[in-house]
C-alpha cells in the first residue's frame, strides 16, 4: 500500500529479492527506475548485476563474482559483476547462488527472486538525426538479438521485462 505524506508519494518496500540486469554500475537499471516510478515499490533486497565477457575462454570460479560497494552499507542494494569467458554460457541464477551471504547485506532468497530486464525499443522519429534508410536499417538490426532471459538462464515465470521507447 502506498502512503502520501506532504504530497509526496512514498515507495513501499516489499519482502523478497529482485535481480536487475544492467550494463554497469554508473547508472540505475531502467527496469528498476520504471518499477519504482510506475509501481511505487522496491524489494527488500536488490541485486544489480552487470555481465562482463572477458577476452579469455574461461574465468576461474574465484574471479567470477565481484561485489562492489555503492556507498551505502544498509540500503539493501548490492552491485555484482559476473565475469565470464567468451566460451562460457552465463547462468545468472546459478552464479548468484555462489555469492558469499556476508557480502550481500542479508540473506537473499534466490529460489524465489524476481528477475527484471530492461528493454529499449527504437522507433523512427521525425527529427532528422540520420537518413531514413539508415534509421530503418538501424531499427531492423536492433530486433536481431538473442532472448536475454533464455541466454542467461533466467526462470521465465519469475522474469519481468520493462522498457521504454527511443525515437531516432
Amino acid at each position: 500500500m502506498r502512503q502520501l505524506r506532504d504530497n509526496v508519494l512514498l515507495t513501499l518496500t516489499v519482502p523478497g529479492t529482485a535481480v536487475f540486469l544492467n550494463r554497469g554500475r554508473e547508472t540505475a537499471p531502467l527496469a528498476m527506475r520504471a518499477n519504482v516510478e510506475r509501481n511505487h515499490v522496491r524489494h527488500e533486497h536488490i541485486l544489480i548485476v552487470a555481465l562482463e565477457t572477458e577476452p579469455v575462454p574461461r574465468v576461474a570460479d574465484d574471479d567470477r563474482l565481484v561485489v562492489s560497494d555503492l556507498g551505502y552499507s544498509d540500503d539493501g542494494i548490492v552491485h555484482v559483476t559476473i565475469r565470464s569467458g567468451y566460451m562460457e554460457r552465463t547462468n545468472v541464477p546459478g552464479l548468484l547462488a555462489m555469492l558469499d551471504p556476508d557480502l550481500t547485506e542479508g540473506r537473499l532468497d534466490l529460489d524465489e527472486a524476481s528477475f527484471f530486464l530492461s528493454k529499449i525499443e527504437l522507433r523512427r522519429g521525425d527529427v532528422p538525426t540520420m537518413a531514413e534508410w539508415r534509421k530503418r536499417l538501424f531499427i531492423a538490426t536492433s530486433y536481431v538479438t538473442a532472448d536475454a532471459a533464455e541466454h542467461f538462464g533466467l526462470p521465465r515465470e519469475r522474469t519481468v521485462i520493462m522498457g521504454s521507447h527511443v525515437d531516432l
